[in-house]
């Protein structure tokens, strides 16, 4: 792994302060135990065909969208009175691919839990993953938001002053593809391209769309996975508990999200609150100039030229 890790392309910057150094791996730029996780699950990893893949670039709206697969996987089990999103993290509830990968084991082996996310690039996915039959839920988000979203959490994470970790360097890093799985324009449309192949297969989401008609969107999740609700279900209002119960208002107030911390046995854990800043539309207006605008719109208008995709 040491071997490996020295070959690839690798970039310092003030706003990886205590993170270490982004290397670029398979096309992407991420940290290096996220890499080395990867590796272990192109190596390693064993899909089933009853496996439904959640996956996005970091800060596309990851966290709803993995509570929301979790809540209507696990209807049966667990009502919006007792389900085990009131006292985990949506992160723990589903197992990253790049590094949880015992946990996901022991689920195919123990629980048959079908759920599974991960922010790898469509061309890092394990091939036994692209082999199955199994299915991927993937969700994209205006890029400008995620830039302001990414950013945040990132500086967050390493305790950072504005003043110490500048937006504008973090912007022209991430303009230039490199953040953790950038260039995120290209991690968009490899998963783009393989809907448009398998559209049995891989179900694309926009973040924004689901914002303005969660019922629609969490309906065709279901669908789509192979958990559709009954109209018995759907009379009873399932479908509307689920959504109140996976809402950035009530998640972002449990205490477990107010106070918890996600994988607090690593060096640099997470406060589960910092995956729940605003979840609001248009954010990146406080901290883009005209120009950075400009920029990122004649950027997206060039790399997703001809696909019909908005990201503006």
């Amino acid at each position: 792994m040491e071997d490996i890790m020295k070959t690839l392309p690798q970039k310092s910057s003030c706003w990886l302060k205590g993170m270490g150094t982004m290397y670029k791996y398979q096309g992407f730029w991420n940290l290096e135990d996220f890499i080395q996780g990867a590796i272990l699950a192109q190596q390693s990893f064993k899909a089933e065909p009853s496996d439904v893949l959640v996956a996005s670039c970091p800060k596309t709206g990851t966290t709803w969208l993995k509570a929301l697969a979790f809540a209507i996987v696990t209807r049966d089990k667990f009502d919006e009175s007792c389900s085990p999103l009131l006292t985990t993290v949506p992160h723990e509830c589903i197992p990253f691919l790049e590094k949880d990968l015992e946990q996901i084991e022991d689920n195919h082996k123990n629980s048959g839990f079908p759920l599974l996310a991960t922010h790898l690039a469509y061309s890092s996915l394990p091939e036994s993953l692209i082999a199955s039959d199994c299915k991927i839920v993937y969700i994209y988000r205006n890029v400008k938001d995620v830039i302001v979203s990414h950013y945040h959490f990132r500086r967050q994470i390493q305790k950072l002053s504005i003043e110490d970790a500048p937006f504008k360097e973090f912007f022209d890093d991430y303009y230039q593809g490199i953040s953790c799985c950038g260039p995120y324009w290209d991690h968009i449309l490899g998963y783009w391209k393989a809907s448009q192949e398998m559209p049995e297969r891989i179900l694309f989401l926009k973040y924004e769309d689901m914002k303005r008609d969660a019922r629609n969107d969490v309906k065709r999740v279901a669908e789509f996975i192979g958990y559709p609700f009954s109209v018995e279900e759907e009379k009873a209002g399932v479908v509307e508990n689920i959504i109140k119960l996976c809402s950035f208002e009530n998640l972002s107030n449990l205490e477990v999200n107010k106070s918890g911390k996600h994988r607090p046995e690593e060096a640099l854990s997470i406060e589960n609150r910092l995956y729940f800043r605003k979840a609001k539309d248009g954010d990146w207006e406080n901290y883009f100039t005209e120009e950075m605008k400009e920029k990122v719109d004649k950027l997206i208008d060039e790399k997703l030229s001809g696909t019909g995709l908005v990201l503006k």
